[in-house]
């Protein structure tokens, strides 16, 4: 009978250190499957971050700097670049005329000239080319225009000073945020759009003083 108390304890202490045992390998295991876990979320995190900035750095080193001599238009400033003077014509954006040769002074164009000369007078100015010609056919420097690092281009477009225009050799990079800065400006009627019927795909239509 003793001997057979005996063995019970003894299968007991032994079922006992295996449940501990087991309880130990599942406690190690949920830990290091934590580790595991927030391991691959920081390395997920990091790549992230690394792509970000890698697109900021390449956004950031295909832009220019160039000192504003002066804002001519809406669309058109005076820049000094490479050491020389030179008019840069902003790329996909046209605004109202207000010192074109034989043209009339049209409804916004005073506007988007003083919009686009505090814009300009506000910071660091940039200049980024697209692909294909990199000037017009009067020797002007096409380029995305930017300030501390905000596009100008769309600051107009969103503010209803300009439209999208003169799209001939797509694709170009900034096209579908343009449209869209557009859009926005269209369904609230800002300025350009305010007008039913003046402005349209080949220009504005029709003069201060009509």
């Amino acid at each position: 009978m003793k001997v057979l108390n005996r063995l019970t304890i003894t299968a007991l202490l032994l079922m006992g250190l295996t449940a501990c045992d087991q309880a130990t390998s599942i406690t190690k295991h949920k830990t290091v499957s934590k580790t595991e876990q927030s391991t691959n979320t920081n390395t997920v995190d990091t790549k992230t971050r690394e792509t970000i900035a890698r697109t900021q750095t390449n956004s950031l080193s295909d832009q220019v700097p160039v000192s504003l001599v002066e804002a001519v238009d809406g669309d058109t400033i005076k820049v000094m670049y490479n050491g020389k003077k030179e008019t840069v014509r902003y790329l996909l954006i046209d605004t109202p005329e207000e010192k074109k040769p034989n043209t009339c002074v049209q409804p916004y164009a005073v506007d988007a000239y003083n919009r686009n000369k505090e814009l300009l007078t506000s910071g660091r100015i940039t200049l980024e080319f697209d692909h294909g010609n990199k000037r017009d056919k009067y020797g002007r420097l096409l380029a995305y225009v930017f300030v501390d690092g905000k596009s100008v281009q769309e600051e107009l477009l969103k503010e209803g000073y300009a439209r999208v225009a003169y799209i001939y050799q797509p694709p170009y990079k900034y096209l579908s945020e343009f449209k869209k800065d557009e859009n926005q400006a269209k369904s609230q009627k800002l300025r350009i759009w305010s007008k039913p019927g003046y402005s349209t795909n080949r220009g504005f239509v029709g003069c201060v003083d009509d």
